[in-house]
């Protein structure tokens, strides 16, 4: 799976970020607060015209894209964005380019009348690093020495070895490159053109060249071949004519995503694809999309952790139960040791006391038991001896045993025999504790499974505006331009019915009908979507007029001398109209076999949604709507844990008409 973006993915990002007449372009772009989510990433949010509040993402050495996958801000800032925001908060985007078509790009910012340049190294060990206009530089990210390079703050920046440009591909210096090259082609031109380990592939696969064939080795048919392949695969990039998707193998399991393009590759022409109206977007649902699953398999196992806290605390007490048996079992031996030999013991410590009371001194006693071991059966027994704490370790039939020269035999035995009686009661006690864990576990169970579950699925359509009819048709709206486009484009079929407004801003709306009739009460449930969606609520008007045609006769060439802006088409044919349809929608919750906010007309969401809530034109925006609709759902159903994964204001606001609204009494 691709870990990182190439050349050409830098080079197709470019063309879109750093192009004032391509939509989502960055230029004139104001920047907002900059955080730092996880080590060498950071995010940037942006206040971009004619589109609002967005997120560029830039990891070092990895990817750089906008992002609506959001990574968590940490709730105590790092010093790096801290830092930036001191110099570009508040600047504006001036330019945004790839440097000699490396994994470098260069973020014009201008603030006050101060230029400044972010620079973003995207290859392996790569950097974040900010420079004045002389190119000196002012705050990186990390600073790092390389061998005849600094990245520290006041020294000028210098860009790391540069290689040669595939766009400037020439026979003669591709001839050279290979005469010094002790590797095999694609690896050659992989490293010294920067193409990376695919594009190299699919230069060698256009140019009918068995990649594996020593540089050296290469005549001049195979460098003319092979320049002429760069050019030919290179074309889309320098032609513009982008043609993004995210390339997915068969697994086990399905589908895996394993590599993000800016255009067609031959070597993939045999597995799946899902293409995009931008790379940029590509970039995010296959870089973005992971780096949020993994904060959020994170979380879970954090939560993973939490819950299994009486499971840990049960095997602890379990563990401590065998220690404290184990441990009594052997004091318990030790002092029945102790009384088998208790005539031994008894002599050996009244020859120990004669010892002393004479005067011998340790080093003499030892001496005299070492002599008596022969006619003292109790000399032989003896491991060590302590003066200092009046101690003899004796070994008893293989149990080691400490015994007190300063006590009797059942004071000695005594004293091991409380030992195992303390560790008994210990014993006890955690067997109390043990029941209190399971009776907490089984509490804690209880109130798990009363608790409301969700259950998630992935649809296809998710991404659009969408309802079931009341009839069980499937009727899906775009949300954008972008998406208009995509709906059109990738899954509108011939036997679909496409609904539209008569006055522009309203969603491309398509009942999926799978070949089915379509029922009157679908069709009316269609025209009242189409029109409560669009510029009609936006308005105030409490009703609008909307038609529906066939797919043939929607098209994307305009007439001679006109031209059609993103996510419009035309009309050919006739149109078959409703007229004064009333404009209205309702929000509600499914709890089946998914659990889900659906949106749509009221009719068709109360006939599949429970805690219904209707919304009309009104004086309060999105945001306030959906936080006062999430509210009545928390007062409802008395679970905000449960609510919140379903039916968070966010994701309210999704299934909600634009513009302003309010709640229907």
């Amino acid at each position: 799976m691709k870990q990182e973006m190439t050349s050409a993915d830098v080079a197709a990002l470019v063309s879109e970020l750093g192009n004032v007449d391509v939509e989502g372009s960055l230029i004139d772009a104001k920047i907002g607060k900059i955080y730092q989510p996880v080590p060498g990433e950071i995010r940037i949010h942006l206040f971009i015209f004619g589109k609002g509040r967005d997120n560029l993402v830039i990891e070092a050495g990895k990817r750089a894209h906008m992002t609506q996958y959001v990574r968590p801000s940490p709730k105590i800032p790092h010093a790096f964005p801290m830092l930036l925001r001191k110099h570009i908060m508040g600047g504006r985007i001036t330019s945004v380019e790839q440097y000699d078509f490396d994994r470098i790009i260069e973020i014009g910012v201008i603030r006050g009348g101060i230029e400044t340049i972010l620079v973003c190294e995207l290859f392996a060990r790569g950097n974040i690093v900010l420079l004045d206009s002389d190119r000196r530089i002012i705050l990186p990210m990390n600073p790092v020495t390389f061998r005849g390079r600094r990245v520290r703050s006041g020294e000028i920046y210098e860009y790391p070895e540069a290689q040669l440009s595939p766009l400037d591909v020439e026979e003669d210096a591709m001839a050279e490159v290979f005469a010094s090259s002790t590797s095999d082609i694609v690896r050659t031109i992989a490293t010294r053109y920067n193409l990376g380990g695919v594009l190299a592939e699919e230069v060698c696969l256009r140019a009918g060249i068995d990649k594996s064939k020593a540089a050296k080795e290469a005549g001049h048919d195979d460098v003319l071949a092979l320049c002429e392949a760069v050019k030919v695969v290179f074309s889309p990039i320098t032609e513009k004519q982008l043609k993004p998707c995210i390339v997915k193998k068969k697994v086990k399991d399905g589908l895996e995503a394993v590599d993000v393009i800016p255009l067609e590759l031959e070597q993939y022409s045999s597995d799946e694809k899902e293409f995009f109206p931008s790379f940029n977007k590509a970039l995010d649902e296959f870089f973005g999309k992971k780096a949020s699953e993994e904060v959020i398999e994170q979380v879970v196992a954090i939560k993973k952790e939490k819950v299994d806290v009486f499971e840990r605390r049960l095997r602890k007490q379990e563990e401590a139960i065998k220690n404290f048996e184990k441990d009594a079992n052997r004091l318990t031996t030790i002092a029945e040791k102790i009384y088998e030999h208790y005539q031994n013991i008894e002599e050996l410590l009244s020859i120990l006391e004669n010892a002393r009371d004479k005067g011998y001194s340790w080093d003499e006693i030892r001496s005299i038991l070492k002599k008596a071991k022969d006619d003292l059966p109790a000399a032989r027994t003896i491991e060590s001896i302590d003066p200092a704490e009046g101690i003899i370790v004796m070994d008893l039939d293989g149990t080691k045993a400490s015994i007190s020269i300063r006590k009797t035999v059942p004071q000695n035995a005594q004293i091991f025999y409380d030992k195992a009686k303390k560790l008994t009661r210990k014993r006890e006690g955690a067997l109390r504790a043990i029941e209190d864990t399971k009776i907490a576990m089984q509490k804690k169970e209880k109130k798990m499974s009363n608790k409301r579950k969700a259950f998630f699925k992935k649809h296809w359509y998710d991404r659009f505006r969408w309802f079931f009819s009341s009839d069980g048709f499937l009727i899906v709206g775009g949300r954008d331009a972008d998406t208009n486009e995509e709906l059109v484009k990738k899954y509108m079929e011939k036997r679909d019915i496409v609904f539209h407004t008569q006055a522009p801003g309203a969603p491309i709306t398509i009942i999926k009908t799978e070949g089915k009739d379509v029922p009157e009460t679908t069709l009316e449930e269609a025209a009242r979507f189409v029109v409560s969606y669009s510029s009609v609520w936006k308005s105030g008007q409490f009703s609008g007029d909307c038609y529906w045609v066939k797919p043939e006769q929607v098209s994307k060439t305009p007439e001679s001398g006109e031209y059609l802006k993103k996510g419009s088409f035309i009309i050919r044919g006739e149109r078959n109209y409703y007229r004064d349809v009333p404009v209205g929608a309702a929000v509600g919750l499914e709890l089946g076999a998914e659990t889900r906010v659906i949106g749509g007309p009221v009719s068709a969401i109360q006939n599949s949604g429970k805690y219904v809530v209707e919304i009309v034109p009104g004086k309060f925006n999105q945001n306030d709507i959906a936080k006062k609709v999430y509210r009545i759902y928390v007062d409802e159903l008395k679970d905000p844990s449960f609510v919140k994964q379903i039916a968070s204001p966010d994701i309210i606001a999704k299934r909600l008409p634009p513009g302003e609204s309010d709640i229907k009494k």
